[in-house]
């Protein structure tokens, strides 16, 4: 597994050995059972960005989903049964900009405490996703091999589609064997996007070295 102790109750994350810099909440079978049984807190606010409207929501352990699209109360009700939902759109303020600005250059890191929430294959899968170098591309089967499951692709896609983090866990940066493009829980219009601001962004910064090293 990918995964060192940094505090107690607090996992980092490590792909390949290199860490990755932003804490992550292991939601362990046992701590998922005990919060489905109490009420907590889900703060949400809503915000544009280039690829259109959007709502994150918080816990108090970190980020907890970012959502395309015209998300209500009741919507993310369903999303947490447990939790108490409040709109705080102004106190989150600085929180959905650099959420908004890390849609616009998903290649810029987003120095985000996150609290993922899945079964530990997910959580493996989308630790993977985040292994991912921007302006690089994957396949679900290569993922699978990485996680010691070659035959578990069909999985590895379906733990994409479990995302609830959009960009932030870059799922679309997963693509299908013959490199075209698959399904996106988001729209296949802003998997294409992102991959080529991505693409943009890598070419020109391999002329901005080339140029440097000219000089």
């Amino acid at each position: 597994m990918f995964i060192a102790k940094s505090a107690p109750g607090l996992m980092t994350f490590i792909a390949g050995g290199v860490p990755l810099g932003v804490p992550l909440q292991w939601r362990a079978p046992s701590d998922q059972f005990m919060e489905m049984n109490m009420t907590y807190v889900i703060r949400y606010g809503t915000a544009e960005s280039v690829l259109g409207p959007f709502v994150a929501a918080l816990s108090e352990r970190g980020l907890a989903l970012v959502e395309f699209g015209a998300l209500a109360a009741s919507d993310l009700a369903v999303c947490f049964p447990e939790a108490e939902v409040i709109d705080e759109s102004a106190a989150l303020q600085a929180t959905v900009t650099m959420i908004a600005a890390h849609i616009e250059e998903p290649w810029a890191p987003c120095n985000l405490a996150l609290d993922l929430r899945g079964s530990d294959f997910e959580l493996a899968v989308w630790q993977a996703l985040r292994a991912i170098p921007a302006g690089t591309t994957t396949t679900y089967g290569e993922i699978a091999g990485r996680l010691g499951m070659p035959r578990a692709a069909r999985e590895v896609g379906e733990a994409c589609a479990a995302n609830r983090l959009a960009v932030i866990v870059p799922c679309h940066r997963v693509v299908k064997k013959d490199g075209s493009l698959s399904g996106y829980r988001w729209g296949v219009r802003r998997k294409r996007a992102l991959l080529e601001r991505e693409a943009t962004a890598g070419l020109l910064c391999r002329s901005a070295i080339v140029a440097h090293g000219a000089a």
